[in-house]
């Protein structure tokens, strides 16, 4: 408690540098310029990229913008300062006086005393052109540039924002963020779709484990929740997951992350459910909240492109077969475009941690995912099987209950009800904004074949 305290007095204390006997410019980023409502001449300095340039007899025009905001900040300067460095591209760092713009098009602009180029831009041999729209297949190719555009910009500060509405939400209502491993000894899916970690020199001999055990990339953190379920009453992670998929349809990533939680002390799904809604609704209320113009511009510019795809009015499964895409997205369709829940899912289909609903002939578990137009399931969670002897047999059917004796012992002390769903945030994403190719929503998009940067 005293060190604490004596650690806040040094940090008020402390300070990184010298007082200045001048005065400097304020460093404002363009969103705070653009939103400013001191234009009197207040001198500010503003460091970004170059988005167009305008020369005109006695004054030049300047269009700068730093990913703060989707509008760029107009700057205003004497013919003079005109170079060929001042092109599409170039870093500059402009001091001046932030002024109200006599035009109807911006609030303020910066009148420029001082235009400094920090790095030049080709723009004859730069892959993106101004006002050139470049489609998304294009941008793919250049990872390392596509984040400059309008578009991967938009994206990437909704996605920014998203992570701060999730966060912001599980707070809110009491969870405690737990840090789950990347490297995991367990196969959470069972589907054996995993990336294997070694070291990348033997240290050991060939046929012996860095580790001791085989490890690979977690696919999931759910069985990490559930040990801290048994501490936590209600428990979340969002992190960094792997798929060892041999797919590059527009839905698969091998590296993607995902928006993890469980619950104790819940015992229906509509519980489960009510949370799940909530999460989707007040990320998404912030989202538009935050930043309206990203989310328009991609509606505006990527949505209206979609294909979308209609199938037949038929009967297109049979109980006790598994829900493909085009089965999940004709329910959504069937039931008037709006999110749908799916619950109580075949036994047979699910893995061996969900609560067996003791049904009778149908015998399902107590499942359930939340479908989404344009997307499918973005949702998936059940209730856990927290019942000893039910799990035990279950595990001892699949041949696990040595691997997963640890998974046995957190039923034999102190269980407790308990609940859990995950939802792929690269996949909320796409449902907001209507992004139709899942790697347009992440900035270095990993799959088959492809390991850019």
């Amino acid at each position: 408690m005293f060190a604490a305290r004596g650690l806040l007095r040094a940090l008020r204390s402390c300070s990184s540098a010298p007082s200045p006997r001048h005065k400097p410019s304020t460093t404002l980023s363009v969103r705070d310029a653009l939103g400013s409502q001191n234009t009197n001449g207040e001198r500010v300095k503003v460091q970004g990229w170059i988005r167009s340039v305008r020369s005109q007899k006695e004054v030049l025009f300047l269009h700068v913008n730093d990913g703060s905001s989707l509008e760029n900040l107009q700057v205003v300067a004497d013919s003079s300062f005109d170079s060929r460095e001042l092109a599409f591209g170039s870093s500059v760092e402009v001091q001046g006086q932030l002024i109200k713009s006599p035009s109807k098009r911006q609030n303020v602009e910066l009148k420029a005393e001082k235009i400094e180029v920090v790095g030049n831009c080709d723009a004859k041999t730069f892959p993106f052109k101004y006002k050139e729209r470049h489609p998304l297949e294009y941008l793919r190719q250049y990872p390392h540039l596509r984040c400059r555009t309008n578009v991967l910009g938009s994206i990437l500060r909704v996605r920014s924002e998203a992570t701060a509405a999730i966060h912001s939400f599980f707070k809110d209502h009491g969870f405690v963020h737990i840090h789950t491993p990347i490297i995991t000894s367990n196969d959470c899916e069972g589907a054996g779709e995993l990336f294997q970690v070694e070291p990348s020199s033997k240290m050991k001999l060939p046929e012996e484990n860095f580790f001791d055990v085989p490890a690979f990339l977690t696919v999931s953190g759910q069985l990490h929740l559930e040990v801290m379920s048994g501490a936590f009453t209600r428990v979340f992670t969002f992190g960094p997951t792997f798929r060892a998929e041999n797919s590059q349809s527009r839905r698969h990533l091998a590296e993607f992350y995902m928006v993890e939680a469980e619950m104790s002390f819940i015992e229906s799904l509509q519980d489960l459910m009510q949370v799940m809604e909530e999460l989707f609704k007040s990320a998404t209320m912030m989202v538009l909240s935050s930043c309206p113009e990203d989310v328009e511009l991609c509606h505006k510019f990527i949505a209206p492109g979609q294909k979308i795809r209609t199938y037949a009015k038929k009967q297109l499964f049979n109980w006790g077969d598994d829900l493909h895409t085009e089965h999940e997205k004709y329910l959504v369709k069937h039931c008037g475009n709006i999110p749908v829940f799916v619950i109580n899912y075949p036994l047979a289909l699910k893995p061996f941690y969900m609560r067996d609903n003791e049904d009778g002939p149908q015998h399902t578990v107590a499942a359930v995912d939340l479908l989404v137009p344009g997307v499918g399931e973005l949702f998936g969670g059940s209730l856990r099987e927290e019942r000893y002897h039910f799990l035990e047999q279950r595990l001892a059917r699949s041949g696990l209950t040595e691997a997963y004796q640890w998974y046995l012992d957190l039923r034999r002390f102190g269980s407790v009800p308990h609940g859990g769903f995950g939802m792929g945030f690269e996949r909320y994403l796409q449902c907001i904004l209507g992004i139709d190719n899942i790697k347009d929503v992440i900035p270095f998009p990993r799959f088959t074949h492809s390991c850019l940067l």
